[in-house]
């Protein structure tokens, strides 16, 4: 999981009447074709109006029905091209026929914490299984703030020590639409609006850039959410920072450093050592002068390895070598059977976060959510999938989640934080 860390907002603690047990509910799923790693180009869902009432025109369809689309697809959330009722029944029979569909996957798994976090599985067309997490937030005006936590790839290659998703496997990047849907589930499941976004799911959205972009200009354009209430989260992919600055969003980017210098942080986090840290740290003072957005830096605490009161003087000094545009993300590791990291002690987390305040830099300190449903980044997909899912061939074969079940993932899983 290179997506660590939520933002501020996240570490309120939700006073809306939420559930007190926990809910799983396991879906059968019939089969599906293999997975494909190429973008589909027969997918409405991320099309912007402008391209629907195109597509509309080029198969003999007046301009206002692309706008109808466009309305079907991102504020009804239909799911399947025959759920267009408001289309004539010949339009949709005419983009069937194309081989056009909505983009839309079912829901396999979902899992509710006793703080009102959702945990979902949806399964993807190869049969994959990707996670994705809605977060409700009540302010202290009584609006509720529903985040919605998203994945860029199924698993993650980059295998961090303390992350879940890396134990679980990497498989393929996510396409556009495969984004951004997961944002439409979760509205669907909270009836509520996402307000805010924060790639900080499975996988390295760095890694899979295009496709993360592509959805952030969907998100922001055709979902109508503010492209300052979006965080792209990575842990570091060498000349990706540059790129990302070019395309001067307004959006945040959290890096996940949980090292003041080099050697530690090759320990943490192995991809460090083809991106030292001295390069990441100059690029995110590049990006701060070109975009004038700040960065955030998320920030693992392990006991006995990186949370001592010298660690924060060192980050301290490290910041301000580089800048002054930052914020830091303190995350209290959630220690695992299996796991050779531990929690720090309270005392122990207060007393790193005074040390970056007296020395001028803002931070913050995140408050654990969903841990009961298994809300960690890859933990529940890891609970249930380590290869794709197989359909029940027939009436005697074994039921979807006995099967899942016996597919459990033996590798430790994490419970870092509330994503």
């Amino acid at each position: 999981m290179a997506a660590t860390a939520p933002m501020a907002f996240l570490q309120h603690v939700c006073s809306a009447p939420l559930t007190r047990a926990i809910r799983c509910r396991s879906i059968s799923v019939p089969s599906a074709p293999a997975r494909a790693t190429h973008v589909d180009s027969h997918v409405l869902l991320g099309l912007s109006e402008v391209e629907l009432q195109q597509l509309a025109m080029d198969m003999g369809q007046q301009k206002y029905r692309g706008k109808q689309l466009h309305h079907l697809l991102y504020k009804a959330k239909a799911k399947d091209i025959q759920a267009f009722s408001h289309l004539p029944q010949a339009f949709r029979n005419d983009l069937k026929e194309a081989g056009w569909r909505v983009g839309r996957s079912p829901i396999h798994q979902s899992v509710t914490a006793a703080d009102g976090t959702v945990k979902i599985l949806i399964q993807l067309e190869d049969n994959r299984l990707i996670e994705t997490v809605g977060i409700p937030v009540e302010d202290d005006k009584g609006s509720i703030r529903l985040t919605a936590c998203v994945s860029s790839q199924v698993g993650c290659p980059l295998r961090c020590s303390f992350c879940a998703t890396g134990k679980g496997g990497y498989s393929r990047n996510l396409q556009r639409h495969e984004i951004i849907e997961q944002v439409l589930a979760i509205e669907e499941l909270f009836k509520h609006r996402v307000t805010n976004v924060v790639f900080m799911g499975m996988g390295e959205p760095m890694l899979n850039l295009n496709s993360v972009l592509e959805a952030h200009k969907c998100l922001n354009k055709d979902v109508q959410i503010g492209q300052r209430m979006m965080t792209i989260s990575t842990v570091g992919v060498p000349n990706t920072i540059k790129k990302l600055a070019s395309h001067k969003l307004q959006s945040t980017l959290a890096i996940s450093l949980h090292a003041p210098n080099q050697k530690l942080r090759e320990m943490i986090v192995p991809s460090a050592k083809s991106y030292p840290l001295d390069a990441i740290m100059k690029d995110c003072r590049d990006y701060f002068l070109e975009t004038g957005r700040r960065v955030s830096f998320e920030y693992t605490l392990l006991a006995g390895v990186n949370d001592g009161v010298e660690h924060a003087v060192e980050l301290a000094e490290l910041l301000y070598r580089w800048g002054r545009g930052s914020h830091v993300n303190l995350i209290p590791f959630n220690p695992i059977e299996g796991s050779d990291y531990r929690r720090p002690y309270k005392k122990a987390v207060v007393a790193f976060a005074s040390t970056l305040e007296s020395r001028k830099i803002t931070v913050s300190v995140r408050q654990t959510r969903g841990l009961d449903a298994s809300a960690a980044c890859g933990q529940l997909r890891n609970d249930f999938q380590k290869s794709p899912l197989q359909a029940a061939a027939d009436d005697n074969a074994t039921p979807a989640h006995g099967l899942l079940q016996n597919d459990l993932q033996k590798s430790p899983v994490l419970a870092v934080s509330g994503l």
